[in-house]
């Protein structure tokens, strides 16, 4: 049980990582003008927006042990104050900013956490110091992706961390992720292919908070 949750978060995260650091702007710094000149197009058009809603399909896929494992989720993002919320099959997870709950389904449980604000911290805490200080990335050519143009970027750590790299696909016309991938060093494929993206969506003050009153029963593990 607890390696699932582990291996659900370490998903999680990435999503998170590359989602909301990708669109946040300002994070721009190394190697090709093409791709730089696309993925500050791709943030500029996010951060106009107040409340972005997206649906997306995961795919994990064990190269190794040739198995793949899907599953379908919805993101709300408020970039300007760092806030989100996450609906996965087994967890949710919520974030005002300053801290987060991690709710488990199956469990009936809820973990909550400050915000980590150390240099490695995947969280939106660190969404521009991340990119600034240590990714590559390259234009690698246009393609289609269910009959619409998208442009391929790759992007690279420059330090030492648990992913290889990372593929995006950014629908040409309307500047916004259509699916990225990461890479890990151990062979594993996170895959994530956004089916909707609507922005400018209208959410109570309660979407990025979690209610306890809401959840009877529920474990609550304080982390902070």
């Amino acid at each position: 049980m607890e390696n699932r949750r582990k291996l659900e978060m370490k998903r999680l995260n990435y999503f998170l990582t590359i989602v909301l650091i990708l669109f946040a702007g300002n994070v721009l710094a190394q190697n090709d003008p093409k791709a730089k000149s696309i993925l500050a197009d791709v943030s500029k058009k996010f951060r106009s927006y107040n409340v972005v809603k997206a649906d997306f399909t995961y795919t994990f896929t064990n190269r190794q042990a040739n198995e793949t494992q899907s599953q379908s989720g919805t993101l709300w993002v408020q970039s300007k104050f760092n806030k989100y919320k996450v609906n996965l099959p087994g967890q949710e997870i919520v974030s005002d900013g300053k801290n987060q709950w991690t709710y488990l389904k199956e469990d009936n449980e809820v973990q909550i956490a400050e915000i980590d604000n150390s240099p490695d911290a995947l969280n939106p805490a660190q969404i521009f110091t991340i990119y600034e200080k240590g990714f590559k990335y390259v234009y690698i050519g246009d393609s289609k992706l269910n009959g619409k143009v998208v442009h391929q970027i790759e992007l690279a750590p420059l330090a030492s961390r648990s992913f290889s790299k990372i593929k995006l696909l950014i629908d040409k016309a309307s500047k916004t992720i259509s699916s990225f991938a990461v890479y890990d060093k151990n062979g594993n494929i996170y895959s994530y292919l956004i089916k909707t993206f609507i922005p400018n969506v209208n959410v109570s003050a309660s979407t990025f908070a979690f209610d306890q009153k809401k959840y009877p029963g529920v474990e609550v593990v304080d982390l902070r």
